[in-house]
C-alpha cells in the first residue's frame, strides 16, 4: 500500500508540473516528420566517426562498416563497445549494459540479429540519456536506418562468405517501396552458420577435499537462421502518421558438446569423458502498431502505441558419461521449454514552450508472462524431476522532462517513476515463491556550459536500474559433467545505479570523468551441493560495486588518413562478503580505428582494441588485444566488394580467476573469431522521400531472451 501511495503521489506531482508549464506559448515553428527529413542536407563527405561531449556517432552507410555480416559483429567494431564471449550481452565501457533503440524503437538482442546491416545509416553511442528513455538507460545505442529521398523502389542483395574454423554463409534481401503517402519495407535473411567454441574451468574446494577441472574440447553447432521482417507506414497528413511493423527470427541448432573431466574427491580420482547431444529451437517475434497526431488546439505532439513480443525456446539434451576408459553410460535426458509473452502500451506528449523550452511527458504499462516447463530423467537414480514455473511482471511508469537554455547554458531536468509488481510461483505450490512490489524514482539532470565557440563543459547526474532478463525466470540448466552444472537464478534482484559525470569538449576532442555506485550488481558465482556432489555455476547478486572512469576521445584527420581513438583509465571495485577480495587496480581500455581513402575508390581500415590486465576486487582477468583489417571498393555503380580479416592474431581468448564461497576457480574461454570473409552487395532501384518511422513502446524488450 505504501509503494502504491508513493507511486500515486509521484504521478500527481508530475501532472501538476505539466499543468503549470502548459500555459507557455509556443514561439517556434511546428515540428513534422517531413520537415525533419527536409532539414538533412549532405554538403560534404561524412567522417566515419564524429564526437560530441564523448557521444560518438558512426556513419555506417558510407563506410566499410556496412560490409559486416550482421549487426552484432558490426557493433563489436565500434569504440567503447564490447561483447560477452557468447555474444549475448553488450557492454559500453564504464556504463554497463546499454539500452538499444532503432529509429526510436526500443529493441533487444533478438531484434539486432533481425536487422540487416545494409539497412543502417548511423549508430550513435549516447552516454547521458534523458528521462524519456527507460530507467535502465545508463547509456543508449541509437541506430538510425537509412531512407532515400527518391520515390519508387529499391532492393539490395547481399552475400557474405565467412571462413573461420568452418564455413559460414549470410544471404540477405532488403526491399523498400514508396508511393505517395504509403511506404513499406521488407527484409529476408538466411544464415547457415557453424560456430565453434572451447571452454575450460579448473577449480578447488579445500573444505571438501576436491580438486577438479573440465575442458570442453569441442562444441560444434550447425545453426540455421531465418530472419525476416516488414513494415507499413501511412502518412495521414503533414502532422500525423500511422505505422505497423513486425520482425522475426527462427533459429534451429543441433550442437554436440564433448567434455573431458578430472575430479579428485579425497582419495577418489576419476577421469570422465562426457558426450551430450543437444537440440535447440528459438523463435522470436516482435510486432507493434503506432499512431502519432498533432493536437493543434494545445499545440502538442501525441504518440500512442501498442506492442506485443514473444520468445519461445525448446531445448533437449541427452548426456552420457565414460568413467576411466570403461564404456559410455546414459546419465540424464532433459527437456526444457521456455515461453515469454510481453504486451505493452504507451503514451508520449511533447510540447515546445516559450524561451526555447521543451516539455516531454508520458507513461508506460507493461505486462509480462513467462512459463517454464522442465523435465529431467536421471538414469543413475531412475528418477524424473518435473517442474512448472510461472512468472508474471507488471510495470507502470510515468516521466516528465523539461529542457531548454538560459543565458546560453543548456539544461535538462527529468524524473521517471516506475512501479513494479512480480509474482513467481511453481504450479503445485499454494504460496508464491516470489512476491515483490516496489516503486522507484529515477531523477536525471544535465547542464551544458559553453565556454566559447570551441570549448564546452557538461555536468550530469543520473539514477538507473538494471533488471534481470526474463530468461532468468526459467528453471533452465546445462549439464557439463557429473560434477558441474550451469543454472539460472530466479531470485535475482535488480541492480540500482547512481552516477555523476563531467566532460570537457574542445573541437572534436573530449575528456570525461565519471563515478558510479551499484547496489546488488549481478555476477557469476559458485555454489557447492554437497548432497549430490555437484558444483553449480549461476548468476547472483553481489553486495556492491563502485567505479571511476577517465575517458579520452581523440579523433584526427591528415590527408587520406582519418583516425578515431579512445582511451579509458578504469578503476572498478566489486565487493561481496562471500568472495575473497583482491586489491583493485586501474586498467586501460584502448581503441583505434584508422581509415585510409586511396585512389580509384579503394578504402582500407585497420582497427584494434584491447584491455590490459583487470583486477576488480573479486575478479581478475587477463589482457585482451584484437586487430582487424578490411579493404573495400565500389565499382560499376551498384556493386560493392569488401574483404575482411578479423582477429588477425587469434587473440579472442578470455581468462578469469576468482574465489567465492570457499571455491577458487580459473576459467578459460576461446571464441572462433579468427575470420577471413568476402562480402558482395548489389543494389538496384531508387526511392523518393521515404518517411518510414517506428517507435517501440516496450522499454523492456532487451530482457526478452
Amino acid at each position: 500500500m505504501k509503494n502504491r501511495l508513493g507511486f500515486k503521489n509521484a504521478l500527481i506531482t508530475i501532472c501538476l508540473v505539466i499543468s503549470g508549464l502548459s500555459y507557455g506559448q509556443n514561439t517556434t515553428e511546428n515540428d513534422s516528420i517531413s520537415n525533419k527529413l527536409k532539414e538533412v542536407v549532405v554538403t560534404k563527405e561524412k567522417k566515419m566517426f564524429t564526437n560530441k561531449n564523448g557521444n560518438i556517432k558512426v556513419d555506417v552507410a558510407n563506410s566499410i562498416l556496412n560490409s559486416a555480416p550482421n549487426t552484432i559483429d558490426l557493433l563489436s567494431k565500434l569504440p567503447n563497445i564490447t561483447l560477452s564471449a557468447d555474444k549475448e550481452n553488450i557492454t559500453v565501457i564504464g556504463k554497463g549494459n546499454p539500452l538499444i533503440y532503432i529509429d526510436n524503437q526500443k529493441v533487444g538482442m533478438n531484434d539486432l540479429t533481425a536487422l540487416s546491416v545494409d539497412d543502417i545509416k548511423t549508430i550513435e553511442i549516447i552516454n547521458n540519456p534523458s528521462s524519456k528513455y527507460e530507467a535502465e538507460g545508463r547509456a543508449v545505442i541509437l541506430i538510425t536506418r537509412k531512407f532515400s529521398k527518391k520515390e519508387g523502389s529499391q532492393t539490395t542483395l547481399s552475400e557474405v562468405a565467412s571462413f573461420k574454423k568452418e564455413f559460414n554463409n549470410y544471404l540477405g534481401i532488403n526491399s523498400s517501396f514508396k508511393k505517395n503517402k504509403l511506404e513499406w519495407k521488407a527484409n529476408f535473411n538466411y544464415n547457415k552458420l557453424s560456430p565453434w567454441e572451447s571452454h575450460s574451468i579448473n577449480y578447488q574446494i579445500p573444505s571438501e577435499g576436491i580438486i577438479s577441472n573440465y575442458n570442453v574440447a569441442t562444441a560444434n553447432t550447425k545453426r540455421k537462421q531465418f530472419i525476416f521482417g516488414g513494415g507499413l507506414f501511412y502518412k495521414i497528413n503533414e502532422e500525423d502518421y500511422f505505422s505497423i511493423s513486425m520482425n522475426s527470427k527462427l533459429q534451429s541448432e543441433p550442437f554436440d558438446i564433448n567434455t573431458t573431466t578430472y575430479n579428485k574427491n579425497g582419495d577418489v580420482e576419476n577421469n570422465v569423458v562426457t558426450y551430450s547431444d543437444n537440440k535447440s529451437q528459438k523463435n522470436f517475434i516482435n510486432s507493434f502498431v503506432n499512431y502519432s497526431k498533432k493536437i493543434k488546439s494545445i499545440d502538442t505532439q501525441l504518440f500512442t502505441g501498442l506492442q506485443y513480443s514473444n520468445f519461445n525456446q525448446d531445448s533437449k539434451s541427452l548426456a552420457q558419461n565414460n568413467f576411466n576408459d570403461t564404456q559410455f553410460e546414459l546419465a540424464q535426458n532433459s527437456d526444457q521449454k521456455f515461453n515469454v509473452n510481453v504486451f505493452s502500451g504507451r503514451v508520449d506528449l511533447e510540447k515546445k514552450l516559450k524561451n526555447e523550452m521543451k516539455l516531454e511527458a508520458g507513461g508506460l504499462y507493461l505486462s509480462a508472462d513467462a512459463k517454464t516447463d522442465f523435465a529431467n530423467f536421471n538414469y543413475d537414480s531412475n528418477a524424473t524431476i518435473i517442474s512448472n514455473y510461472n512468472f508474471e511482471e507488471k510495470n507502470s511508469a510515468v516521466y516528465s522532462q523539461l529542457s531548454g537554455s538560459m543565458k546560453k547554458i543548456g539544461y535538462s531536468f527529468g524524473l521517471r517513476v516506475e512501479n513494479t509488481n512480480i509474482i513467481g510461483k511453481f504450479k503445485n505450490d499454494n504460496v508464491p515463491l516470489i512476491n515483490k512490489s516496489y516503486t522507484d524514482f529515477f531523477p536525471k539532470a544535465q547542464l551544458d556550459i559553453p565556454i566559447d565557440s570551441t570549448k564546452s563543459i557538461t555536468l550530469n547526474y543520473s539514477k538507473s536500474i538494471l533488471r534481470p532478463n526474463y530468461s532468468s525466470t526459467s528453471q533452465g540448466s546445462t549439464y557439463i559433467n557429473p560434477y558441474f552444472l550451469y543454472s539460472r537464478n530466479i531470485n535475482l534482484n535488480p541492480t540500482i545505479n547512481n552516477q555523476i559525470s563531467s566532460s570537457f569538449q574542445y573541437h572534436d576532442k573530449s575528456v570525461k570523468l565519471s563515478f558510479y555506485q551499484n547496489l546488488d550488481p549481478v555476477y557469476s558465482s559458485f555454489l557447492f551441493d554437497s548432497k549430490n556432489n555437484i558444483l553449480i555455476f549461476k548468476e547472483t547478486n553481489f553486495d556492491k560495486e563502485s567505479g571511476l572512469n577517465l575517458e579520452f576521445t581523440l579523433p584526427f584527420t591528415y590527408k587520406i588518413w582519418t583516425s578515431t581513438n579512445s582511451l579509458s583509465c578504469i578503476l572498478n571495485k566489486i565487493e561481496d562478503d562471500s568472495a575473497e577480495f583482491i586489491t583493485s587496480k586501474p586498467y586501460l581500455y584502448y581503441y583505434s580505428s584508422n581509415e585510409f581513402k586511396l585512389p580509384k575508390g579503394y578504402t582500407i581500415v585497420v582497427s584494434a582494441w584491447g584491455l590490459t590486465e583487470q583486477k576488480e576486487g573479486v575478479f581478475e582477468r587477463k589482457p585482451v588485444f584484437i586487430m582487424d583489417l578490411g579493404v573495400s571498393k565500389s565499382f560499376l555503380t551498384n556493386w560493392n566488394c569488401t574483404v575482411s580479416y578479423n582477429d588477425i592474431f587469434r587473440n579472442t581468448i578470455y581468462e578469469e580467476r576468482f574465489t567465492i564461497n570457499g571455491i577458487s576457480s580459473k576459467a578459460r574461454y576461446l571464441v572462433d573469431a579468427h575470420e577471413f570473409s568476402i562480402a558482395v552487395k548489389y543494389s538496384f532501384g531508387k526511392i523518393k522521400s521515404a518517411e518510414f518511422k517506428e517507435k517501440n513502446i516496450d522499454d523492456n524488450s532487451n530482457r526478452i531472451r
